[in-house]
Parts: structure tokens; C-alpha cells; sequence
């Protein structure tokens, strides 16, 4: 799954960054400046969606930090009212407008929806890949169920499930069905919403490398071959949060971690989620 250089999570030809910039409740001119910022940083992955309503703000960050376009990996997520085929093209065809963009490098499913067969949606979506409109496709909140289901009807390889991942959430069964169908998992609210640094363990084991309890959380993420998109409006935070390439947790370390893990850690749901794992 992840190539010998830490810095990337490899999976069906798509080459992710193992730490990009999530953007989620970020808006307005503060959402493009800090895109902007992030890029100036050395970040290289941005994520975004239809559903945060500000792919117009991402695409100008991206325009004002004059990296150049291949250089970088730009995900959106396409909203569940439009998974009916035609819907989702034309939904695609939109985003790429507001970020003016030809093309983004991961198109995603943001949450399952049971109303709409998969399979026509997961057509779809293979169908904006076929068109040009997205280098890879992928989903996001699906249960191992899912992904089975999802792997067995799409047209086109799936290169990731992005997921809520964090030391306070057990995620290890659909880890684990990542790598059984060679797809990265993409970790969102990677430090539990800032909930990190109340944990005695991460600070501790932070104070040890001369980091903090957020960096450790990406640190620990980043040693399972896990992409995470932590999301920051501080330019300081937005510096730490990419400068954990230079650590390393040990496996004592990494267990002490796993053992902060449970089921009831989630933070994010919604009415129609799927019964998780």
C-alpha cells in the first residue's frame, strides 16, 4: 500500500499525500487564504466537497499559491442527492467550475445512500473517471459491507474509503478491508477535533520527541499507511501539523496508542449513516 517514501500512500496508480489540508466548515476569503498558506507550507493534498460549499474559495487558494498544477492532489466529494447517474456527471461538471479545474485527481462518494442503487451510482462515478472529469474515485464513510458491495459492482478500481480515523476510534476492520481491496483509507478529524491534546498518553508520548499530542496522532496515523487531512484555520497549526516527517514512533509507542481506541470515540454521524462497525 505505501511506497517506501513515507510522504505518499500509493493505492491502484493514485499517489496520495500522506498529509493534506481538509477545509471542512472553512469559508470565504479566510478559506482561500489559508488554502493559499497551506500550499506555501509544502502541503501538497487539499480536500474539499460539494457539501462545504466552498470549491470556488479552494480553487482560488490553489490559483493564488502559484504551485504548479501537477504538482498537487485535489479531492472533492460529490453530495448524496446527487448520486443518481446523470445527476452526479453533471453535479461533477459543477465542481470542476467552481475550482476551476479540467479535472480533479479524486472524485468521492461523501456518504452512502441507500435510496440510490449502488451500483448505478458507483457506474456513474467510473463515468466521470471515463470522461476526464477525475483522475481516480473513491468513497467515503462506507462500513466494510459497503466497500465489499461497492468493490464487487464498480467498473473501475476504488482507490480509497475516507473515514473519521483517530486514536479515540477503533477503525482496524475497515483498515483492514482497505488493504484486502489495495485501496488507501484517507483519515478525517484526524486529532479528534483538537480532542487530542487533552490525552495524557499523546502528550506524554509527544513530550518524548519534542512534539505535540496532534503531531503524534498524524505521526501514528502516517506509520499505518493512513492519509489524514487535518484541518486548521491558525497558520501555526497549519506548520505543525505538517512537520511530521521527521519522528518516529516506536512499536511500544504505537501500541500504547491503539489501546485509546473504541467504537464509542466517534464524532461523526449523520441520521442515514450506515450501522457502523
Amino acid at each position: 500500500m505505501q511506497t517506501a517514501d513515507a510522504h505518499f500512500v500509493e493505492a491502484h496508480g493514485a499517489k496520495i499525500p500522506a498529509l493534506g489540508l481538509g477545509t471542512w466548515e472553512l469559508s470565504g476569503h479566510s478559506c482561500s487564504r489559508i488554502v493559499e498558506q497551506a500550499l506555501r507550507l509544502g502541503y501538497r493534498h487539499i480536500d474539499t466537497a460539494q457539501i462545504y460549499d466552498n470549491e470556488r474559495e479552494v480553487g482560488e487558494g490553489i490559483r493564488n499559491s502559484h504551485i504548479r498544477r501537477d504538482q498537487l492532489f485535489v479531492t472533492t466529494k460529490v453530495w448524496t442527492t446527487h448520486f443518481a447517474p446523470n445527476d452526479l456527471v453533471r453535479s461533477a461538471k459543477e465542481s470542476l467550475v467552481k475550482l476551476r479545474l479540467s479535472e480533479v485527481d479524486l472524485l468521492l462518494l461523501h456518504w452512502p445512500n441507500a435510496h440510490v442503487p449502488l451500483a448505478e451510482t458507483l457506474g456513474a462515478l467510473a463515468q466521470a473517471r471515463a470522461l476526464g472529469l477525475t483522475r481516480h474515485i473513491g468513497v467515503s464513510n462506507f462500513t466494510v459491507a459497503l466497500l465489499a458491495e461497492a468493490v464487487a459492482v464498480c467498473p473501475a478500481p476504488l482507490v480509497c474509503n475516507q473515514v473519521e480515523y483517530h486514536p479515540f476510534l477503533d477503525q482496524q476492520k475497515v483498515l483492514a478491508a482497505c488493504a484486502l481491496y489495495g485501496m488507501a483509507l484517507v483519515a478525517y478529524s484526524p486529532i479528534a477535533r483538537g480532542n487530542a491534546k487533552k490525552s495524557e498518553v499523546l502528550t506524554r508520548i509527544g513530550n518524548v520527541h519534542g512534539k505535540t499530542a496532534a503531531q503524534v496522532c498524524l505521526r501514528w496515523l502516517i506509520q499505518q499507511n493512513v492519509a489524514a487531512i487535518p484541518r486548521s484555520s491558525r497558520l501555526e497549526r497549519l506548520a505543525q501539523n505538517i512537520d511530521v516527517f521527521d519522528f518516529e514512533l516506536s512499536d511500544a509507542e504505537m501500541q500504547e496508542i491503539f489501546t485509546l481506541g473504541s467504537p464509542k470515540g466517534r464524532l461523526t454521524t449523520m441520521p442515514t449513516a450506515p450501522v457502523w462497525d
